[in-house]
């Protein structure tokens, strides 16, 4: 039954196990949906997984006493019990309303071979047997809880196990006598193995299982500056249909985490089950990535006049400026200028079906380099521009892709006249489709990690773009991501797969 310790953590799916210390009545930004077709195919693929660990179990040695009518008391002895064959014809993982979830194993069998050993008096009898259980059934119900780390835990609320009948079949020289106590063998044979198969489940789950949910991130490395916090929010949401799971799902800054003006909006996902697991993205996610970004200054740039292709009309220069501002070329005659850009706040990405947007507004202020090296500021210019967005997801990233347009400039302030920016916005919109744009891309292309636990992966993604408005009048916009997921097994597991609905191989250990 060590098997059962073995298999709990690719059986049990780690990943709905979920719950956090955070303050209740937070909203989440990612809501994670397991339907019950997830479930099943956890229930499936764990027992395959536990059919193969029950081949490698050892099982102790099984001794007793035992009387025997017209022939007197005596000593027996079952060893060397070997697992031959086994089949695990039905499982259940379903959720249980309001504690987690219920794990069940029904209609199977196990196939035992070993030797027996007799004594009676002095006299010494020995043989081989088969054991046949039948019929066993094993109902177990999970109790999830939460760590002060915001890590889940999980405990074993209850267990029982039962087996229909026991078989046993005795070879070698007078094994005869075996059979005439074999009734007596098999029931203390049966009341033994239903003790121990529970007291195996209860030991593994501390042993195995928790371990193993200590792999899902609580926070995460995006980069260098920023990390992730998948801290969970409350006990998970356990209907008779599925399990919800809320996460924080806020990005921070890694040097300097302050807290973030903004809440996260209601989410609620439609009314959908048609797919293993369902991941709902706030714009909380988003925007507070684009916040901390902001508040290290990752958007911020500073143009000069080495910076300028060589064919440009325009130079950074008070010289060129002098047909469109002949104030500044007579002020500041033969200088440099220097421009220095940043957002004037964070942008926010918007939400709407089908499409995800944005309309950054960024300030440029000129400053002319004086020969003392001090740097004299001339003019502000205001830049606003539109900006739609491509969110896209692989196994185990959300990543992203900005699609670039135009951008409008105007001029807000100016210490030496009035004049046009036709040429400014020319040159800004080549800086920042050439510089900026593909800057910010790079980083969307590596995207942030999914709270995902060891051996899990998803795939089949389908991606739907929501507006919702709540029933209090609270408007959340959030995309969601419809996928399947599959548990990569270790290779020593020792079965090939050939069925493409049911996991692949994975060469490397996760």
């Amino acid at each position: 039954m060590g098997a059962l310790a073995g298999a709990l953590p690719s059986l049990l799916l780690g990943m709905l196990l979920m719950s956090a210390p955070e303050t209740l009545g937070a909203n989440p930004g990612l809501v994670v949906r397991i339907t019950n077709k997830g479930l099943e195919y956890v229930a499936r693929e764990g027992l395959v997984a536990l059919q193969n660990k029950l081949h490698k179990i050892t099982l102790p040695d099984f001794t007793g006493d035992v009387n025997i009518k017209h022939v007197g008391s005596g000593h027996y002895e079952l060893y060397s019990l070997e697992v031959h064959s086994c089949e695990l014809l039905g499982s259940a993982l379903t959720p249980l309303p309001g504690q987690g979830l219920h794990f069940s194993i029904s209609d199977s069998f196990i196939r035992v071979k070993g030797k027996w050993k007799v004594r009676k008096w002095k006299l010494k009898l020995q043989g081989s047997f088969d054991l046949k259980v039948e019929g066993i059934t094993i109902s177990v119900n999970l109790l999830l809880g939460s760590e002060p780390s915001g890590r889940p835990k999980v405990a074993v609320s209850s267990c029982s196990s039962h087996i229909r009948d026991v078989e046993t079949h005795v070879s070698g020289d007078l094994g005869w006598l075996l059979n005439l106590f074999h009734s007596q063998i098999e029931s203390k044979f049966q009341r033994m193995l239903e003790s121990k198969i529970c007291e195996k489940i209860e030991d593994s789950v501390p042993s195995d299982l928790q371990p193993y949910l200590q792999t899902l991130p609580v926070t995460t490395e995006i980069d260098d500056f920023m990390g992730i916090d998948y801290n969970l929010m409350e006990a998970p949401r356990a209907t008779a249909q599925m399990l919800e799971v809320m996460l924080k799902g806020e990005i921070f800054s890694r040097d300097h985490r302050s807290p973030v003006a903004f809440l996260a909006p209601v989410m609620s996902l439609p009314e959908e089950h048609s797919r293993m697991v369902y991941f709902a993205i706030s714009d909380y996610a988003f925007n507070t990535a684009s916040l901390a970004y902001h508040e290290v200054g990752y958007l911020n740039f500073s143009i000069t006049d080495d910076m300028v292709p060589p064919n440009s009309n325009l130079r950074l220069t008070t010289k060129s400026f002098r047909a469109f501002a002949p104030r500044l070329a007579r002020k500041y005659p033969n200088m440099n200028l220097e421009l220095q850009g940043a957002m004037v706040s964070a942008p926010s990405l918007n939400f709407s079906p089908g499409n995800v947007s944005s309309a950054p507004q960024m300030e440029v202020e000129a400053f002319v380099l004086l020969p003392n090296s001090v740097r004299e500021p001339v003019f502000r210019l205001g830049v606003a521009t539109n900006v739609s967005a491509t969110l896209t997801f692989n196994t185990s990233k959300i990543t992203g892709f900005l699609e670039p347009r135009k951008i409008q400039v105007e001029l807000k302030e100016s210490k030496v006249g009035v004049f046009s920016v036709e040429m400014l916005e020319a040159l800004l919109n080549y800086y920042i489709l050439n510089t900026l744009y593909p800057k910010v891309n790079d980083k969307l292309e590596k995207g942030f990690p999914l709270p995902l636990l060891k051996q899990i992966e998803l795939y089949d993604p389908v991606l739907q773009i929501h507006k919702e408005t709540s029933d209090k009048s609270e408007e959340s916009d959030w995309p969601v991501v419809f996928k399947h997921f599959k548990v990569m097994r270790d290779k020593e597991d020792g079965e090939t797969i050939t069925d493409p609905r049911r996991l692949k191989r994975k060469d490397n250990r996760t």
